[in-house]
């Protein structure tokens, strides 16, 4: 074991849930084992569990802070396309998807009737919903209630896509964004005064590998 490095209780946690990101993302949740993480953050066990009690709560607060980051890289700007947004705040989900493949499969299949990790994942998507409902021309209100069931079902559907693209690959990334983008054009364009795309879909667009 390394020295232990002297820190703050707020660094020392925030060192501890950086070592417990990388190994869950590098591992599925079983290989994962609280002894690793001690032992990879220079620290004994016992410090360990003075910060995060269990496994399940170290991944829980690992899951809540990479939400918050996601939440906080994703950008809803009036005075940008509604594609523009849509292919920004997906493209930053699927990076992190893509880097934490493990950790994004732990969430949705092995912990997938957890209540801690289910409420962790429904605000974040109750969050864009509600940031996309700031954006987007909405006559009325019985329109915006539309709009809002519309998307906390796209926002479900993306969820599931993305869980079972981690593990099949049968399309390729940009394929992937671009049919969930579609998706929620198709739903939306019934519900809106304006198109809200009128550009798309984009023809003769080139599939990345």
């Amino acid at each position: 074991m390394p020295p232990r490095q002297r820190l703050t209780p707020a660094d020392r946690r925030a060192q501890l849930l950086a070592v417990g990101a990388r190994l869950f993302a590098a591992r599925p949740y079983a290989d994962v084992l609280m002894e690793d993480v001690a032992d990879e953050a220079g620290v004994s066990r016992a410090l360990l569990y003075r910060h995060f009690p269990s496994k399940h709560a170290l991944f829980a607060a690992m899951y809540q802070q990479a939400a918050d980051q996601l939440l906080a890289g994703t950008r809803f700007d009036p005075a940008a396309s509604l594609v523009e947004q849509l292919v920004q705040g997906m493209d930053i989900h699927l990076d992190y998807f893509v880097a934490n493949r493990n950790a994004v499969l732990t969430a949705n299949q092995v912990l997938a009737g957890d209540p801690v990790i289910q409420t962790i994942m429904t605000n974040e998507l109750d969050a864009l919903r509600a940031r996309l409902l700031a954006v987007l021309p909405l006559v009325d209100d019985s329109g915006r209630e539309a709009v809002s069931s519309v998307l906390q079902s796209w926002l479900v559907f993306v969820q599931v896509l993305c869980v079972n693209w981690l593990t099949h690959q049968t399309c390729t990334r940009t394929q992937l964004r671009d049919v969930c983008i579609g998706a929620l054009l198709g739903a939306l364009r019934p519900l809106l005064a304006e198109d809200p795309a009128p550009d798309w879909p984009q023809q003769g667009r080139t599939p990345d590998a």
